[in-house]
């Protein structure tokens, strides 16, 4: 079989969207035709979907928030900020002004400071305070 004229023939019948939608049989669905209601996601594709969006994280981090720097933090540090972004999002993050100012100063207990001087820290506590901890061993 062409799978090329089969995932083309698929595409023009289905559709394709990039979000979530209600099928014509009132199911969750995204891509072409991908049932999330009944079908769901296999774990493979679950961690496809992680890698690129830890990817998009540390590409924002390393070029955008932290240019020069990310990648001379330390693996923790790295890590924390990570998860943060991740968490948070690109918008969200970037709220964080005085705590990105403190890194970028290499200013670890000021940094922590503002982690803790936010309502992320009190939405979050188990994962604020583990990020807290790890960023706490570079003091």
């Amino acid at each position: 079989m062409n799978y090329d004229k089969i995932e083309a023939q698929l595409i023009a019948h289905e559709g394709e969207r990039l979000s979530l939608y209600v099928c014509t049989s009132g199911k969750t669905s995204v891509g072409v035709g991908r049932n999330l209601t009944d079908k769901g996601i296999s774990q493979e594709e679950s961690r496809y979907l992680l890698h690129n969006d830890m990817n998009e994280c540390i590409i924002d981090l390393s070029q955008r928030v932290f240019p020069e720097q990310f990648t001379d933090f330390p693996d923790g540090i790295q890590r924390a900020l990570v998860d943060m972004r991740f968490q948070l999002g690109h918008t969200g993050f970037r709220k964080f002004k005085k705590m990105i100012t403190a890194f970028r100063r290499r200013n670890l207990s000021e940094a922590i400071k503002q982690m803790k001087d936010s309502r992320w820290f009190y939405q979050v506590p188990n994962r604020a305070n583990d990020l807290i901890q790890i960023v706490e061993e570079y003091l």
